[in-house]
């Protein structure tokens, strides 16, 4: 009887002890209108980031266009590199990108209803505006990417002009591609498929990460292959850098042909007299490019039609038309199990009639643009062909300001430029 008194009283003291718990803290109450405070968190204020990325920019490339026109000096830009892959490469991850703001431009002309970031559109225009004004500038040392390489570069294997010729024309094709995907929203493929900026946010995918490493083996033995054979904005800033106002000259004297600033050059970019000792006649000079600007048309009307062809292929890599072909497999061959796609579109009342008129709208944007593609493709090397088909011969050492990244090693080489520091300097 004592134990049973015992224990009747200890649970009489849980229960009381549980009650006072229950008064100490009351179930919550969501229906007596109680609003809780609103918690404030400081943002980072990203638009003063911007700011300072686009000044810095414009403050950069002012600065290479002094040191190459003014002082003709390399050290400047080694400099410009260093601060370039500290501060646009690591500290603010390769982004704003001004190679992948040709997708952001592209997209912006082709759909009204788009409204592209200001700070974007002044990363893609500036380097172009330096590049009409002083050449590529951007390319010298402002550039990440281009930075990156030039910091590691140390021997420079020369490659044949044939294969020069053959794998410059691969940045134009990537241009190309790069704006066909973007006016037809279906990717930006210059970030999807960026290959230092795994490096530079030290993570990402695998594959780009070795590729982006590789590329900088290469880039120790031979000048930028990336701004040479990939990057489609060097591509552009090429034809603007062809017609700059003041352009590069490795020296303000009379050159001596002492091919030491051809040597040096890291990206073949200095053409060497009388480079085409075999003369021929200049009738069939005339004739051979007569020949080819008949054909130009041709080559650009048949490039247009076969990419229309390739369309449908090109645009399976649409998403509508991801989820079109995945919704008609389902409805063909149901599953239990079936993709996170599939749920959102079967769980949001998804309408395949709807969904196959997106997808029809899909592929006649990609036939009307892949046309207008492939005219380009085709332009491109028909006027590949014409450029490796024009003979001409130089009496002395030529900057071709088309290929020219404005590094400035060239200047040190020059013994010209040399004597002129040392009789300025009195040493």
């Amino acid at each position: 009887m004592k134990r049973i008194s015992t224990i009747f009283m200890s649970l009489l003291l849980v229960a009381i002890s549980g009650a006072q718990n229950l008064n100490r803290f009351p179930k919550p109450d969501f229906e007596s209108g109680y609003q809780y405070p609103e918690k404030l968190y400081a943002l980072p204020n990203e638009q003063l980031w911007l700011f300072i990325d686009v000044f810095l920019l414009v403050g950069l490339m002012s600065f290479v266009a002094w040191a190459i026109l003014n002082k003709q000096k390399r050290k400047p830009i080694i400099w410009v590199s260093v601060i370039s892959v500290a501060y646009f490469g690591f500290f603010r991850s390769g982004c704003v990108c001004s190679i992948g703001s040709i997708q952001n431009v592209a997209l912006a002309f082709a759909d009204s209803s788009y409204i592209i970031p200001v700070s974007v559109f002044l990363f893609f225009i500036l380097p172009i505006a330096f590049a009409l004004l002083f050449g590529r500038v951007f390319c010298a040392g402002v550039c990440p990417f281009g930075a990156l390489q030039e910091l590691v570069n140390i021997r420079n294997y020369r490659l044949s002009k044939s294969v020069t010729a053959v794998l410059g024309v691969i940045p134009w094709l990537y241009l190309i591609f790069a704006v066909l995907y973007a006016v037809t929203r279906t990717s930006f493929i210059i970030c999807l498929y960026d290959p230092f900026i795994g490096i530079f946010r030290l993570g990402g995918d695998f594959g780009l990460i070795l590729f982006g490493a590789l590329l900088l083996i290469a880039s120790i033995f031979t000048g930028r292959p990336f701004c040479r054979f990939l990057c489609p904005y060097g591509a552009l800033l090429s034809l603007f850098s062809k017609v700059s106002i003041w352009k590069i000259q490795i020296t303000k004297k009379q050159c001596i042909n002492c091919d030491l600033c051809h040597n040096a050059c890291p990206v073949d970019a200095i053409r060497p007299p009388y480079e085409n000792k075999l003369k021929e006649d200049r009738m069939q000079g005339v004739k051979r490019l007569l020949m080819y600007f008949l054909v130009l048309p041709l080559i650009i009307g048949t490039s247009a039609y076969v990419l229309r062809q390739f369309s449908p292929g090109l645009s399976k890599s649409h998403k509508d038309l991801k989820l079109y072909n995945m919704v008609m497999e389902q409805e063909r061959n149901p599953k239990d199990m079936i993709t996170v796609e599939l749920e959102a579109f079967y769980i949001g009342g998804g309408d395949i009639e709807a969904l196959k008129n997106k997808v029809q709208v899909v592929k006649q944007d990609f036939r009307f643009y892949g046309t207008i593609a492939g005219a380009f493709i085709g332009l491109v090397l028909g006027l590949t062909l014409i450029n490796l088909s024009i003979k001409r011969s130089r009496k002395t050492y030529e900057i071709e300001h088309n290929d020219c990244m404005a590094c400035g090693r060239c200047f040190s080489y020059c013994p010209q430029n040399t004597f002129l520091n040392l009789k300025y300097t009195g040493k």
